[in-house]
């Protein structure tokens, strides 16, 4: 029998409630790219069905918009290395399977630890996004950043079901 989804688990009951949310959404996310990713061979993770954003991107993007969105949320601006990594998340990579998902793991591991502080923080509390220093708050960008991880680990979930079938005439 499967084990339960994370917010079924009775886990990080430490956390305040919007938290443990993100927290959970970001452990599923984890679990459902570990699961469409393993039976894959590495090119599979490069390849690009219908000109769709390769796997490889999503995993970098994850967990690259993690660290930026929490960097806004611990009200910092981006550094000149995370803007970098931003305008190199779609180039090809030579990098294994093995290689992007250790990437995506310490991305995700180093999200849950920046996380936890925000435990006792004012959700309330405004925060400025990007050049244009968009508005929003603490709470806004940390919720954003589960539901963000969410949209994209679908879609890595949806081309790793597409690469895997049979008819889809890719690696």
């Amino acid at each position: 029998m499967p084990q339960p989804e994370p917010w079924l688990r009775n886990t990080h009951t430490d956390l305040p409630a919007v938290l443990r949310a993100v927290v959970h959404a970001l452990e599923l996310a984890r679990e459902n790219i570990d699961d469409a990713c393993a039976p894959l061979p590495d090119a599979a993770l490069h390849a690009r069905p219908a000109n769709l954003a390769p796997i490889a991107f999503h995993l970098r993007h994850i967990v690259r918009s993690l660290d930026r969105l929490l960097t806004y949320a611990e009200g910092n601006q981006l550094s000149a290395a995370q803007l970098e990594a931003l305008r190199s998340e779609l180039d090809p990579v030579a990098s294994t399977a093995a290689a992007l998902l250790e990437e995506f793991h310490q991305g995700l591991d180093a999200a849950l630890r920046r996380i936890r502080p925000f435990a006792t923080a004012d959700l309330d509390q405004p925060r400025a996004v990007g050049r244009r220093a968009l508005p929003t708050t603490v709470g806004g960008l940390l919720v954003h950043c589960a539901d963000h991880t969410q949209r994209h680990a679908g879609q890595v979930v949806t081309t790793a079901k597409f690469l895997a079938s049979p008819h889809s005439g890719t690696p």
